[in-house]
């Protein structure tokens, strides 16, 4: 047994220090987006999404991967509102990791890039559009502009929760 005391200095991490973090890239419609690496848990191709009814205009339907059922959502819907137009069969899927079980439409997958966190700019969350939550932020890379989107916002903006009115007797 070792009773070598861990080196202190490489333990502790400065927080103003930039992580460098691995960025899985993939496109749907004209646009990339980004997704963080350690929130992906696999990818998959060529899925027939299952529609919802009454589903949110985010919502494509339901897809089976690797044992899971997984509900689909259209990124750009997320990011700023706008629909896609989905073949009946969506190309790429991107499974999430977490207890939503969620994943991502695709037209194709690009590549992996690591980054700085600093290189992401950070996109001001405006109250009144509930899409603006699942962007993380932007960046820059390579002469293109990537949506980074935020797994842990995807489900509440997919399905933008309004709180009803309970009629009191």
């Amino acid at each position: 047994m070792s009773n070598a005391k861990p080196d202190i200095s490489t333990t502790l991490r400065d927080e103003a220090e930039p992580q460098l973090r691995d960025l899985l890239l993939f496109v749907a419609g004209d646009r990339t987006f980004g997704i963080f690496s350690d929130e992906v848990e696999s990818t998959a191709e060529a899925k027939h999404p299952t529609p919802l009814p009454l589903a949110p205009a985010a919502v494509l339907g339901i897809v089976y991967v690797r044992g899971r059922m997984l509900t689909l959502l259209d990124p750009g819907a997320l990011s700023d509102g706008e629909t896609l137009t989905w073949p009946p069969a969506v190309r790429a899927i991107i499974s999430l990791r977490g207890d939503e079980q969620l994943a991502l439409a695709a037209d194709s997958f690009a590549e992996t890039i690591t980054i700085f966190s600093s290189d992401i700019e950070i996109s001001p969350n405006d109250e009144e559009s509930q899409t603006s939550k699942a962007v993380a932020g932007i960046l820059r890379h390579g002469g293109e502009k990537i949506t980074v989107l935020d797994a842990s916002q995807l489900f509440e903006a997919a399905v933008q929760r309004k709180e009803r009115r309970r009629r009191r007797f």
